[in-house]
């Protein structure tokens, strides 16, 4: 039995030095994930680091009993007596039942606390996309004031889908442009596929997400966020961006045979670049907005009166 336990520790060993040796040490504190380029990534990297300390610790313990039970209990070569038998340890049981229940208070209540300000909205953001998904890939209003796009967002058709409460935080006069994409789409620069949707570095961006048909997930990887995209209900979230480049994205949800094709790209750019691409739009003759996506369900009406 020693022998193959060694041998399995060894065989572990080596397969887990052997797997690992392109790793980047220096990213082992993020635990797998991306870098963060927004100012609230780390509040959720954190999270998740905490989730992983609190899972190793229960880990080394369950592992550590399980080994002492099996070594320090195992059947005597002399003796064939059965051994004492324990029954009804009331302290062991409420041991077992009240740390877990701490465990996952303590993980609820920073999850509870990090999920609240990830999601709370800021009365006038800095800038607002309207982010349409479809099968099978992704449109983007920008919802702005620029010269040569005559309009207004908050009175537009094709924003119908957006409930009221976002509309309030609409600019005024945002005659607003757009980009679409198809799964053929590529970004010029990286040669990535999916449309290129065009950020400003060190603003507010506010995601005010809707659906033209089923359910997507908009997930901007290194944001470290990602929330669904459902028709006939609106969902919203901000970030800041703090690092200038071009980032990928993808549905994050399952929604039919060309799922794997949705994908996207963010360029993070100075704000002085990210006006002047809006301004690209113009000349494009893309000026407006596209249709958002299936009007509202009764139950997010009444959700929206219920908040007014």
């Amino acid at each position: 039995m020693r022998r193959k336990l060694l041998q399995a520790l060894t065989a572990g060993l080596v397969l887990a030095t052997a797997t690992g040796c392109s790793y980047n040490w220096e990213d082992f504190p993020r635990l797998g994930m991306p870098t963060p380029t927004t100012e609230e990534a780390p509040r959720i990297l954190s999270l998740w680091q905490g989730s992983w300390a609190a899972a190793l610790a229960v880990g080394v313990l369950v592992w550590g009993l399980i080994l002492w039970s099996a070594f320090f209990h195992r059947r005597s070569r002399t003796k064939v007596e059965v051994p004492p038998q324990t029954r009804y340890n009331m302290p062991i049981e409420a041991l077992y039942t009240v740390v877990p229940l701490v465990i996952v208070s303590v993980l609820f209540y920073f999850t509870a606390r990090d999920e609240s300000e990830l999601l709370s909205l800021k009365k006038k953001p800095d800038v607002t996309v309207n982010v349409v998904g479809f099968q099978w890939s992704w449109c983007f209003n920008y919802v702005e004031p620029v010269a040569g796009s005559t309009g207004d967002a908050k009175k537009s058709p094709e924003l119908d889908a957006i409930p009221q409460r976002y509309k309030d935080a609409f600019p005024a006069n945002a005659g607003g442009v757009y980009d679409c994409g198809t799964p053929g789409t590529r970004n010029p620069q990286t040669n990535n596929p999916g449309p290129t949707l065009w950020l400003p570095k060190g603003k507010t961006v506010r995601f005010v997400l809707t659906s033209r048909d089923v359910i997507h997930s908009f997930w901007v990887v290194p944001f470290l966020m990602k929330q669904d995209v459902i028709p006939g209900h609106t969902n919203a979230f901000e970030v800041t961006p703090n690092k200038e480049g071009t980032f990928l994205g993808k549905c994050a949800e399952l929604c039919g045979v060309d799922h794997s094709r949705m994908l996207f790209n963010v360029k993070v750019v100075s704000p002085e670049r990210y006006e002047q691409h809006l301004k690209d739009l113009v000349d494009k003759q893309q000026t407006g907005y596209v249709p958002a996506g299936i009007a509202q369900t009764s139950h997010e009406k009444n959700r929206e009166t219920n908040n007014l």
